[in-house]
């Protein structure tokens, strides 16, 4: 047996897998291992693995990701989202759809500081999903509007899944962070008009916010919000100005939000200290658990010359390139929907990346691209994360079906920033190309 038909099983079984609900972190592993012992043998297969787990472990690259988290979960303990939710529903809650346009807008400047999509969605379903359906709100559109929000908070910095593809392509994970700001305010200005035309469309669900608030109280609740805005000012003006480096940063961002915890609970003793660095530990542990298990099954791939024979055939297609580009947005929205994000880049990446810098693309744009890709796949059924997440948040007001139903005008809008991309590449360009 060859070792392209090797290879070709081994990618049969991963999704036979994934599809019968084994975890995809021992899927990668366990098929990664014993194919490349089949086309190797096992003692360079074990030299293989031993390189792996070296070289993804000792990367000071990848210290970037537990600060991330970590500043994440501070600003969780720090009660940042609510002075965010409060903010926005004074300024915006009289809008049609105003609460969901409030949860959007207060999801993307929340995600600003987490970088955690699964974070920002639990959070807010947390705070805005009870104030949603006590006032009326349909279920659909109330849920459907913060799992896909909570998207926000890897397209603008620091996102973690960002830092993923930089180190797996090489890129410049400054660049890259960038690079997210200019599409994310972008994309949520297009959920905000998505809830907008939803509910012109269809009154009935959300009924019209009658509470007014006073010039002062609107001020008085930036007053509230002003500590996030900092921890962001902070960060991205140091990115972008060079004046630290991505960990630094992050390190700096856990530091802030760690400070602002500590004021607004009045004492370092009030802080659920062990339980946050326990969750950076263990969040940290499954991304990392998941890159070293994708990237043995990638090299799996490699070596059995599924990838070569893939990108050959794809870079060989007498067609447009953006043909190719919509059947490479065709993999990722479909392979989206059966593994998480940081899993699917490790997979995908070796064999996307040398196409699209074949046919001319720029490594920064095509970041920016493929995040947004694999973040609508987050919400699209049957796995979805962040459905999932929103509907075990929410003490059981909720159905699956009742977020997957209120999916379309978000997935439709995420399509449209898609388009956007293609149409307009310094969307994402302008910031990275203008950097120091």
């Amino acid at each position: 047996m060859t070792g392209l038909e090797f290879g070709l099983i081994g990618a049969v079984l991963l999704f036979a897998a994934i599809l019968l609900g084994v975890n995809v972190m021992v899927s990668l592993g366990l098929i990664g291992v014993a194919g490349l012992a089949a086309i190797a043998g096992v003692a360079p297969a074990t030299s293989i693995l031993s390189t792996v787990f070296y070289d993804t472990t000792h990367s000071f690259h990848f210290s970037v990701i537990p600060l991330f988290l970590l500043m994440g979960y501070f600003a969780m303990q720090a009660g940042l989202g609510e002075d965010l939710f409060e903010a926005t529903t004074k300024w915006l809650g009289n809008l049609p759809g105003g609460l969901a346009i409030s949860t959007t807008i207060g999801a993307a400047a929340f995600g600003a500081a987490s970088g955690s999509s699964v974070g920002t969605a639990t959070v807010f379903t947390k705070l805005a999903l009870p104030q949603m359906l006590d006032r009326g709100y349909d279920k659909g559109l109330a849920s459907a509007s913060i799992a896909i929000a909570g998207t926000l908070a890897v397209m603008i910095p620091p996102s973690s899944l960002v830092v993923v593809y930089g180190i797996l392509t090489n890129s410049s994970i400054s660049g890259l962070l960038i690079a997210g700001i200019i599409p994310g305010l972008v994309f949520a200005l297009l959920l905000c008009i998505a809830i907008y035309i939803t509910v012109k469309r269809h009154p009935e669900k959300a009924p019209v916010e009658i509470a007014h608030y006073s010039w002062k109280e609107k001020l008085y609740s930036l007053r509230l919000a002003g500590p996030l805005v900092l921890v962001i000012v902070v960060i991205i003006s140091g990115l972008y100005i060079g004046v630290f480096t991505p960990t630094e940063a992050g390190g700096i961002g856990a530091m802030l939000t760690f400070v602002l915890a500590i004021i607004r609970r009045r004492g370092i003793r009030n802080i659920d200290l062990m339980n946050v660095l326990l969750d950076t530990v263990r969040t940290s542990a499954m991304i990392f658990g998941i890159i070293i298990c994708a990237l043995i099954f990638s090299k799996f791939l490699a070596l059995s010359g599924v990838a070569n024979a893939a990108g050959g055939f794809l870079t060989g297609l007498d067609v447009n390139r953006w043909i190719i580009v919509l059947i490479i947005v065709g993999i990722y929205l479909a392979l989206g929907m059966m593994m998480d994000a940081p899993a699917l880049l490790a997979i995908t990446l070796p064999i996307t990346h040398p196409v699209m810098m074949k046919l001319g693309f720029d490594p920064i744009w095509f970041g920016v691209f493929v995040v947004l890709l694999v973040e609508i796949g987050a919400v699209t059924p049957p796995v979805g994360i962040n459905c999932f997440v929103v509907q075990a948040s929410s003490n059981g007001r909720l159905q699956l079906e009742d977020v997957f139903k209120g999916l379309v005008p978000f997935v439709l809008a995420g399509f449209v920033m898609l388009v956007l991309l293609c149409l307009f590449p310094q969307l994402a360009l302008f910031l990275p190309q203008s950097m120091n």
